[in-house]
């Protein structure tokens, strides 16, 4: 008896610390910038960095002459089936938390748990937009040739193909008018959110980012009006 309270109490004690140890690193980590030399191209590609207050989305134009991305989306996925968009957004994450998952009122701990554990599959949520406006949860930043070629790069590998190479639409599932769904590669996890993917890509892009940030408030503090850079 005495002993299996001890396995308990030292299970109850690691996790206390698993869970302290997550949340200081959530909050130390992203203070802390890569790329930080880079600076804003006087010509180059506008993009944005755009979060719900919980999740962020990578902002493209849909076409310019690096990257067309209607040849690949489709308006017709989307209830409004507006052709008159100017930019798409990117958000990768877990699949079952996305598709189940429309309001926080409807979550469910089976779809948290799956997603927290390496557990589920994912999806890329995809947006239209007309306009952007700047403010608190959407940051605007300028980038050269080069590093707009390395996120499209970046986001287009996250999709999930089909044998013939194609976008594999979610049919069916939409939180508005102007939104869609497809099937993406990777796993969410507690160490890899859609944060974390956003961020990545920026690094990997060349672009400012944090070191690790699993929460939207890294990058939008990274990209803050008054110290924002880019290259």
């Amino acid at each position: 008896m005495i002993r299996s309270l001890r396995i308990v109490i030292r299970a109850i004690v690691g996790i206390i610390a698993f869970i302290s140890l997550y949340l200081l690193a959530a909050w130390l980590l992203p203070m802390i910038t890569v790329n930080n030399n880079v600076r804003q191209p006087a010509h180059g590609t506008l993009i944005f960095i755009r979060s719900n207050g919980v999740h962020t989305d990578l902002v493209l134009p849909i076409r310019n002459t690096q990257k067309d991305w209607t040849r690949e989306l489709s308006f017709a996925h989307t209830a409004s089936q507006d052709t008159a968009m100017r930019y798409v957004a990117f958000g990768w994450g877990d699949k079952g938390f996305y598709l189940e998952t429309p309001a926080w009122a409807d979550l469910k701990t089976s779809t948290a748990i799956k997603a927290m554990f390496w557990m589920s599959t994912s999806a890329m949520h995809v947006t239209y937009h007309k306009e952007l406006p700047e403010d608190d949860h959407c940051r605007a930043l300028r980038v050269s040739d080069a590093a707009y070629s390395e996120l499209v790069a970046c986001i287009d590998s996250t999709f999930l193909r089909d044998t013939g190479g194609r976008l594999q639409w979610i049919k069916g599932y939409s939180y508005d008018r102007d939104d869609c769904f497809y099937e993406a590669q990777g796993t969410y996890n507690l160490f890899f959110t859609c944060n974390t993917w956003a961020n990545d890509a920026l690094k990997r892009s060349g672009l400012k980012a944090c070191l690790w940030t699993p929460f939207d408030k890294g990058l939008l503090l990274a990209y803050a009006p008054d110290k924002s850079v880019v290259p």
